[in-house]
C-alpha cells in the first residue's frame, strides 16, 4: 500500500531556489516510496486549492517547504482535516521549526517530516486571525513595518530598522489587558502573544511557553531601552524584572490608549486598539524530532 504525501513549496520564501531542496524530497520519497504530488503556492487561493488536493488524495502527511506563513497557511486550510504537518525550515521567518528545534540539516529535516512523531500543537486565535507562533503589539511590530518597507535583508537589515524604529518610536501605550478573572492595566512599549519560547532568531522571550499545554503568554515589555533590547536580543530575557510581566491564560482581551502597531507571524497587520485573544487546543499535528 503505497503512501500519498503532498509536498507544498513557497517558491518564493526567503529568497532561496528550491530546486535542490524538491529533488532531494522527490529522492527521499521514492526511496521510501511514498507518492508525492508536489503544489506550489501562489498566495492566491492555496487554502482552496489545498483543500480539494487533499480530497484527492486523501494523504498521510503534508510536507512543507517554506516559512512560518506558508506553514500557517497550510494549518488554516487543514483545518478540518486528520494529517500530520511536517516541516522543511526555507523561509524568512522560520520561528516554528527553531521553536522545535528541528535539525539544520535537510537529510535529518526529510526523516522527521515523513517519518517522525508528532505533537498536537495549539494555536492562538487574534480578533479572528490565527497565530502559530509569536504576535505582538507595539515595538516590534513597528519594526516588522519597518523591515517590509526597507530594502535591506538578513540581520543587518533588522538591526538597522531596529535602531531606527527605537529611535522614532512613539510614546509608551497604556494597555488595559483583562485575563484570567482580573484587569490588569500597564503601561507598555511592546506586548508579545506567544504560543511558544523563541522568535526566529533564536531569541527566548518566553521561557515558560509550551505549544500544547492548552495556554498562551502575554509578555509585557515595559521599558525598551537598548540595554534591555540588547539583553533580549542576545537571547538574555531578563524574567525577574520589573521591566517584564508574563500572563499565562487561555483567553485576554487587550485595549490600548491609542492604535498600535499590530503584527501576526512577521506580517503587519494594521494599528489596532482593541485585540481579542483565545487559544485553539490541539489545532494541528506537526512532526518533531
Amino acid at each position: 500500500m503505497k503512501k500519498n504525501i503532498i509536498f507544498v513549496v513557497n517558491p518564493i520564501s526567503g529568497d532561496l531556489d528550491k530546486s535542490d531542496l524538491i529533488e532531494a524530497v522527490q529522492e527521499f520519497a521514492t526511496t521510501n516510496h511514498f507518492v508525492l504530488e508536489v503544489y506550489e503556492t501562489t498566495g492566491k487561493s492555496d487554502q482552496k486549492n489545498l483543500q480539494a488536493l487533499y480530497n484527492q488524495y486523501q494523504p498521510e502527511r503534508i510536507v512543507v517547504a517554506g516559512g512560518d506563513g506558508t506553514i500557517k497557511t497550510v494549518a488554516e486550510a487543514m483545518e478540518e482535516f486528520d494529517v500530520i504537518i511536517g516541516i522543511l525550515p526555507a523561509g524568512s521567518a522560520n520561528g516554528l521549526s527553531v521553536d522545535l528545534n528541528l535539525p539544520v540539516t535537510i537529510e535529518e529535516n526529510l526523516k522527521i517530516a515523513f517519518l517522525n512523531r508528532y505533537i498536537e500543537m495549539d494555536m492562538i486565535c487574534i480578533n479572528g486571525k490565527k497565530s502559530i507562533h509569536l504576535s505582538d503589539i507595539g515595538l516590534n511590530a513597528d519594526l516588522v513595518k519597518n523591515y517590509e518597507e526597507g530594502d535591506l535583508r538578513g540581520i543587518w537589515g533588522y538591526a538597522l530598522q531596529a535602531f531606527t524604529t527605537l529611535k522614532d518610536s512613539n510614546e509608551p501605550f497604556l494597555a488595559t489587558i483583562s485575563a484570567n478573572n482580573e484587569i490588569v492595566e500597564h503601561t507598555a512599549r511592546m506586548i508579545v502573544i506567544a504560543n511558544s519560547q523563541k522568535y526566529g532568531t533564536g531569541v527566548v522571550i518566553n521561557p515558560n511557553g509550551a505549544m500544547n499545554d492548552g495556554k498562551f503568554e502575554l509578555i509585557v515589555l515595559k521599558n525598551l531601552d537598548l540595554f534591555l533590547i540588547g539583553k533580549i536580543i542576545t537571547g538574555n530575557m531578563p524574567i525577574d524584572s520589573d521591566d517584564v510581566v508574563i500572563i499565562s491564560t487561555e483567553k485576554a482581551t487587550i485595549k490600548t490608549d491609542y492604535p498600535v502597531s499590530f503584527q501576526i507571524d512577521g506580517e503587519y497587520c494594521g494599528a489596532q486598539t482593541d485585540l481579542e485573544i483565545h487559544i485553539l487546543h490541539k489545532q494541528m499535528k506537526i512532526a518533531i524530532p
